[in-house]
């Protein structure tokens, strides 16, 4: 039923897509660009609107990882993986209301800056690197790989070149600096959700079909119910084969809550998009994208949930087949692209080739700004010119991407790849938070502390997990999620002791929060307010 190649129609819709980027991108970047300034490279000061703001933020969070990730992870678990989309709507509200302002009272510009003025420069440097690895190593490779698979299986191209193309057309939109990738984060977002809503529509469509309803897609919804009632609850109890994954109501108040203020918050790859605005933007910049995520998962988990009652009607066996004849949920989406027609598959290939490829830029652009300023102007040429140090984090996007797309093969072997790239980002995860929520909001907070959280973070999340194998079972296998909630507390105690028992003066703190840093806007209340009741909503119907 699979048709695995781009009929003319499709090539024609993609080159489109192609030429308006990159022709809106040369038109932002001649319109726009200074001369050869660096916080204009990396940071796009005071050019980005709310809305390229939110735009960025989700173009540059939604990748492959969402429409082959989350899909596959909706075909094996169903709507529980959604937590990580609704859940940080949800925790976007916190970081536009209590942490970018601090952000921007202190004009940070890179998380590793923040770092070094708060506690010191090797607090800075350690986790400088940290950021650097997992974005080079984790971050990348992940949305290469799962574009690449995705984009071979449905034009027929080898996953090698597709590799090859991806990264290219990434670096070729990064180098233009964040003011190019903000603007054209616009147009792929609108590609992104028109392509998946009409991916989606199809999939429901040939729902119903199979289920004698037609082409009624409100019959099709009705069909999920009574075929994956498993499928349609958010929240799993021990007796769930996948409690391990998604424990209980960890994934509202627990372990996802640590990750997502920990991405949202304290992440350069993310923050970055705000950093360059005043606060009214900023923040409503910042809830345009908590909006934008409520509709992630129509088009990145329901695919993979009615891929999953169509396989079990007899529907897919080959396609779903990994190369071990077992069956791989990752390849759930790219099968189910497949059967669109002509012209349509060409808007859904946009869709997903934009999704990569703007988060790719996304994470390129930060991976060279943590480089360029935290460690080569630093350590290497303390006196580095601008033009210098743009010249530095252009060839720092070139390099990173060909290391990524050498790594990329490597994860051939993986499963669902998402929940790949969810635990062992959060090995890190909880010390970032407990690093930067005591440095904004405990005064007290020694740079002592904070290095023994860098250094530690990682073996205790590492201890926590391979300690129930190493004792036989006798210490308790926790789920990801709990050891992110475990660890989070262990090294806020840990800092809090720390730095009570050997207080010190700063040198440079930074300007400390107050009651005022912290009041919103009627507008900004409504918003929020109508966020998280959809939020209730939804957890409601879905428990």
């Amino acid at each position: 039923m699979s048709n695995n190649h781009l009929q003319t129609a499709d090539i024609f819709v993609f080159f489109v897509y192609f030429v308006i980027v990159s022709a809106y991108g040369y038109y932002i970047y001649q319109k726009k660009r200074s001369t050869d300034n660096s916080q204009d490279f990396f940071l796009a000061e005071g050019s980005l609107t709310w809305w390229a703001i939110g735009a960025s933020l989700i173009a540059s969070n939604i990748s492959a990882e969402h429409f082959i990730g989350m899909s596959g992870s909706g075909f094996a678990m169903g709507l529980a993986i959604a937590s990580y989309e609704w859940m940080s709507a949800a925790t976007l509200i916190l970081v536009a209301w209590f942490i970018i302002p601090l952000y921007l009272k202190n004009k940070i510009f890179t998380m590793p800056q923040f770092l070094a003025r708060r506690y010191n420069d090797k607090v800075s440097t350690i986790m400088a690197v940290f950021w650097l690895l997992v974005y080079v190593f984790v971050n990348l490779t992940s949305i290469i790989y799962l574009g690449a698979l995705a984009v071979s299986a449905i034009s027929g191209l080898s996953f090698g070149f597709c590799v090859i193309a991806l990264c290219v057309f990434s670096v070729i939109v990064t180098l233009g600096g964040m003011k190019v990738i903000g603007y054209t984060d616009v147009i792929q977002v609108v590609v992104l959700i028109a392509g998946g809503l009409v991916t989606t529509y199809l999939a429901l469509s040939l729902l119903a079909h199979e289920y004698g309803f037609g082409s009624d897609i409100i019959k099709a919804l009705s069909v999920l119910k009574q075929q994956a009632p498993d499928h349609l609850h958010m929240i799993f109890d021990k007796s769930s084969p996948h409690y391990m994954e998604l424990p209980g109501s960890s994934v509202i108040i627990g372990g996802m809550l640590v990750n997502n203020l920990a991405y949202w918050g304290c992440n350069q790859y993310i923050v970055q998009r705000a950093l360059g605005a005043n606060l009214k933007t900023a923040r409503t910049g910042i809830l345009f994208a908590a909006f934008l995520k409520l509709l992630v998962p129509v088009i990145a988990v329901l695919p993979g949930i009615i891929m999953y009652v169509l396989h079990n009607k007899g529907l897919f066996q080959h396609e779903m087949m990994g190369a071990t004849g077992v069956v791989k949920p990752d390849q759930a989406y790219p099968t189910l692209m497949n059967l669109l027609p002509a012209g349509l598959k060409g808007v859904a290939f946009a869709a997903l080739t934009a999704a990569i490829v703007a988060s790719l830029a996304g994470k390129a652009n930060s991976i060279s700004t943590i480089f360029s300023l935290d460690i080569y102007q630093k350590y290497f040429n303390k006196t580095a010119s601008e033009r210098k140090l743009v010249l530095t984090g252009r060839w720092a996007v070139i390099i990173c991407m060909l290391i990524a797309g050498l790594v990329t093969p490597a994860l051939r072997s993986l499963d669902q790849v998402y929940q790949f790239i969810q635990e062992y980002v959060g090995f890190f995860s909880p010390g970032v938070l407990a690093i930067f929520m005591l440095g904004l909001f405990w005064k007290r907070t020694t740079a002592t502390a904070a290095m023994a959280a860098a250094v530690l973070t990682v073996p205790t999340s590492t201890i926590l997990k391979f300690l129930p194998y190493w004792t036989n079972g006798a210490f308790p296998n926790f789920p990801f999620l709990d050891r992110m909630s475990i660890t989070f507390v262990l090294i806020v105690i840990l800092m809090v002791v720390i730095s009570l028992v050997n207080p010190k003066q700063y040198t440079s703190p930074i300007l400390l929060p107050q009651r005022s840093d912290f009041k919103v806007t009627t507008a900004f209340l409504i918003m929020a307010v109508i966020i998280m009741g959809v939020l209730t909503a939804l957890y409601t119907v879905y428990w």
